[in-house]
């Protein structure tokens, strides 16, 4: 590493043992902690350092990790500017979405995508082009996000909008941070009257049952199922659907109304250390999904926004419960008109092999955006956390993406651990496009990854 590196604000490497949120695959790491935007761009300013930045680490596999270079972990997070009028929020990259919350919510403001954890920065959510439950109605990440400026290569920083570098833009959305690191952005907030949600909760007897029930989604501006993996037969697919809308101030009464932004979120528990392999298996995952199943009354009810937008955010370090080899999670995404039977061909593969998950979910997807990598698209996608048990449960997954690519799916990139190059190419028609771009801000692929090596996103040398 060059003497430059040493400057004022930029602090000796650490070496780290990192993962992602899955705990799998861990790899030694030098990690850098820049306390300012000087220190950031003196350290990429140091040709000899392969680099990729990394916010909270809740991508779950490959994506924020780096061995043979250095990992930019997350500071730069303050919030600079709000707008009330045009409700933009411009703000550091490593600003979490919980932060934005905690000072946001109670003026009447919340996101108008999120994913299923409020813990990440909002550089994640714009390198994973990131979604929430309400895709088929307001889109990704991209919908929202105004513009950004990106530290490059170079060290130059250049804005990037539809408007100005519009290719970089739309690499830089859902391009896993290799393009360079976002270091501000401008986002765009959406208004609610009160932190409560309107949730809907219907039981679906079986997959026909619940695809049924979710062409009503357009009712309703959330929508998501919880998903019985392991059910098979006349029950494949049974699953409970939980829609909603932002309450109103009309819908609320007594305590809630005298206080429309202190939704009371319960007991926070939190896993102490990693659980045992064993506790997570079919027949204990069988009798959750079955005692789960049969307490959800239909019918309408109440809840915290943040128990319908994060309910693992309660559960503190709740992934230990995967014990030590971690878990896999395998989220894909089937165009509407083959995902039926991919569903099928996913539920009963997983059931057969007794699989265990007692996360599984499925959402509707609107529109694409125009992301090179972005995940998202027409159709519904499935997403399930699966006990990591080794060389078999790889070679599952990647015989079941085989299938998907075949009907013109594709697997989340931020929660990917094993998805095979070949099949990459596949599912991700504008990743030539990617690499154009990239090689033309980063000629000398300084922003490398994990992922990106395994998914020839970058070439091996």
């Amino acid at each position: 590493m060059s003497a430059r590196a040493h400057g004022a604000g930029v602090r000796a490497a650490r070496i780290e043992a990192l993962s992602g949120w899955g705990l799998h695959p861990v790899e030694t790491c030098r990690v850098h902690r820049p306390e300012s935007l000087e220190a950031l761009q003196e350290l990429v300013a140091d040709t000899g350092t392969r680099l990729i930045p990394r916010g909270l680490g809740r991508s779950y596999g490959d994506a924020a990790l780096n061995p043979e270079g250095v990992v930019l972990a997350r500071r730069l997070d303050a919030l600079l500017d709000f707008d009330a009028e045009t409700r933009l929020l411009r703000c550091q990259a490593g600003a979490s979405l919980a932060e934005i919350l905690e000072v946001f919510l109670p003026r009447g403001f919340c996101f108008p995508v999120t994913p299923g954890t409020r813990h990440i920065t909002v550089g994640g959510a714009i390198a994973a082009d990131v979604h929430g439950k309400n895709h088929h109605r307001s889109g990704s990440t991209a919908a929202s996000l105004e513009d950004f400026r990106l530290l490059l290569a170079s060290g130059e920083i250049v804005s990037c909008s539809r408007q100005q570098n519009p290719d970089l833009f739309w690499a830089t959305l859902g391009g896993m941070g290799l393009t360079g690191v976002v270091v501000e952005a401008r986002l765009r907030m959406r208004p609610v009257e009160t932190a409560y949600m309107q949730v809907e909760v219907c039981r679906a007897r079986d997959l026909d049952h619940l695809l049924a029930l979710s062409e009503a989604d357009a009712d309703y501006e959330y929508g998501v199922a919880w998903i019985d993996c392991l059910a098979r037969g006349r029950s494949l697919g049974r699953a409970v659907l939980l829609r909603a809308n932002h309450a109103t101030r009309a819908d609320l009464s007594g305590a809630a109304a005298a206080a429309p932004f202190r939704a009371p979120v319960g007991l926070r528990p939190r896993v102490p250390f990693r659980l045992p392999s064993f506790t997570l298996n079919a027949w204990s995952v069988r009798a959750f999904n079955e005692a789960y199943f049969r307490a959800q009354r239909e019918g309408s009810k109440l809840q915290a926004c943040e128990r319908y937008f994060y309910p693992l955010d309660r559960v503190a370090g709740w992934n230990l419960v995967y014990g030590r080899r971690g878990l896999l999670q395998y989220q894909v995404w089937l165009p509407f008109a083959t995902a039926r039977e991919g569903l099928v061909e996913l539920l009963e593969a997983f059931s057969d092999a007794r699989r265990a998950s007692f996360l599984a979910v499925l959402k509707s997807f609107g529109p694409a955006s125009d992301g090179l990598l972005s995940f998202p698209g027409p159709g519904i996608t499935l997403s399930l956390d699966l006990p990591h048990t080794g060389a078999d449960l790889v070679a599952l997954l990647q015989r079941l993406d085989r299938g998907v690519a075949r009907r013109g799916g594709r697997v989340y990139l931020a929660k990917d651990a094993c998805l095979e190059r070949e099949r990459f190419f596949e599912m991700y028609p504008g990743a030539a496009r990617f690499r154009d771009v990239k090689a033309k801000v980063d000629p000398e692929c300084r922003f490398v990854s994990s992922l990106a090596r395994r998914l020839g996103l970058v070439d091996a040398a």
